[in-house]
């Protein structure tokens, strides 16, 4: 039976295995949750949801556990898979607090003849399939709305963290009023996650890799089912011109290197006005210079090890291309072999033209191109040349400007100054590559349900 070894990229050794799904699993899994179904949906929200609610303390009883596994499977420092679990947390607790009302019945239209309402229905079976890089907070966003809604789920996640995955099953399993197939999980690779989309499921939610989000959605419309897909981001921070950039560094620095850099909506291009290019270079420079790089299970320790050494090879290939093809090296760009892991050490390119992968492709590491343009035109026409359009960020002293530069950048998540979209009530999702659909809050409740009208006359 094939197995599934989750390894520490921080020093290589095994963290633990799993036995891989074999396809007759997922079959029956998929029959399982189909059998669930229709109980599962008439029970109703309110029922659903007491009997989700024990994982809030459950999951709070167990957050030690699973931050520290989180940070041995794929090297996030301790401080930030901490932080995740708070953070996911809130998300958790809000989906709970206010799933009801997310798909409460909408009236649409009533005169003295008829009353028309939408009903907010389950899909069915869905195939959930999250990444590795927020373990807790894709287990979290992909499966609890959906339970919550009425649907059954058969759920994958990444192979680089089969053991979180694991403790979070049990975890989920052991609700004591939770009927048999309304929830389980199957593990494995690439092979696995194609496995599970090729069953007779009613919708996908994925999130991951655009290539991979293109082909669930050939998948999804060869079925005539609904597909979710957050995808890859190559998100934007333009800078204009009077901007203090001692006041935006930080958040630079935090948009770019948390999770070393391993983040879909992270700050991946920096685009400044020309008459700060030169200041913010510098000052971005001093400050990753400072980073703490080491050992993910010190306190102390700000940038980790990439998820995997696949991962380091493709971001050492973008960047060497991006040098050959030249680019300025300001600081980094290098394999840290000091480490026994997978660290890569924190970047800036500057020189930095449209032909080099390092432009055109989703940067998964603590790497960051530095970019200056003369007007609002050119910083616009940037930032929109990607094919991904998932967040960008706005930094300016004139907030009227910052807005009509929003209007125009082809983003779904825009932050302005000090603003921050990541609100459980707040959609998220993106233009292009970067997804079809929205999760979170009422539009993300309302997106994995199916729409009923009923019209009363």
């Amino acid at each position: 039976m094939k197995k599934i070894i989750s390894i520490n990229p921080a020093n290589g050794t095994i963290v633990g295995e799993v036995h891989a799904s074999h396809s007759s699993e997922i079959t029956e899994k998929i029959k399982r949750a189909r059998a669930a179904s229709a109980a599962w949906k008439a029970i109703g929200v309110k029922e659903r949801i007491k009997i989700l609610q024990p994982l809030e303390a459950l999951f709070k009883k167990k957050q030690n556990e699973i931050a520290l596994l989180t940070t041995h499977e794929i090297g996030k420092p301790i401080s930030e898979s901490l932080d995740d679990f708070y953070g996911d947390f809130i998300y958790l607790n809000d989906f709970f607090t206010n799933g009801e009302k997310y798909i409460a019945d909408e009236m649409v239209f009533e005169n003295e003849n008829a009353i028309h309402r939408i009903v907010y229905e389950p899909r069915g079976v869905v195939a959930s399939i999250a990444p590795w890089n927020y373990p807790f907070g894709n287990f979290i966003w992909s499966v609890i709305p959906n339970l919550i809604v009425g649907n059954t789920v058969v759920f994958k996640h990444s192979e680089e963290c089969p053991i979180v995955a694991k403790l979070l099953e049990e975890a989920l399993l052991s609700l004591k009023n939770l009927p048999e197939g309304v929830f389980s999980a199957i593990y494995g690779k690439a092979e696995e996650g194609a496995l599970l989309t090729s069953q007779p499921v009613d919708m996908i939610w994925f999130t991951g890799s655009s290539s991979v989000g293109r082909e669930i959605a050939a998948i999804a419309g060869s079925k005539q089912i609904k597909a979710v897909l957050e995808m890859g981001g190559s998100n934007p921070a333009i800078i204009l011109e009077g901007e203090n950039i001692d006041n935006v560094t930080e958040r630079l620095y935090k948009g770019r290197f948390t999770n070393c850099g391993q983040v879909c909506d992270a700050i991946k291009r920096v685009l400044v006005h020309h008459t700060l290019f030169e200041e913010t270079v510098e000052k971005l420079s001093q400050r990753i210079e400072k980073i703490i790089i080491g050992d993910p299970t010190d306190k102390e320790t700000e940038l980790g090890p990439l998820v995997s050494v696949r991962q380091l090879k493709v971001l050492e290939s973008q960047v060497d291309e991006a040098i050959e093809k030249g680019a300025t090296l300001v600081t980094g760009g290098k394999y840290l072999q000091k480490f026994s892991g997978f660290y890569y050490s924190p970047t800036i390119l500057t020189n930095v033209k449209k032909n080099m992968r390092i432009w055109q492709e989703e940067i998964f590491g603590p790497v960051l191109p530095i970019l200056s343009f003369e007007n609002d035109e050119e910083a616009i026409q940037l930032a929109n040349d990607s094919p991904y359009g998932l967040g960008a960020v706005i930094f300016s002293k004139d907030i009227e400007r910052a807005r009509d530069i929003a209007s125009k950048l082809e983003a779904g998540c825009i932050d302005i100054n000090n603003g921050s979209h990541w609100q459980p009530g707040t959609p998220f999702g993106g233009y292009k590559a970067s997804g079809m659909g929205r999760e979170h809050g009422r539009h993300g409740f309302q997106e994995i349900c199916q729409l009923k009208v009923i019209a009363e006359g």
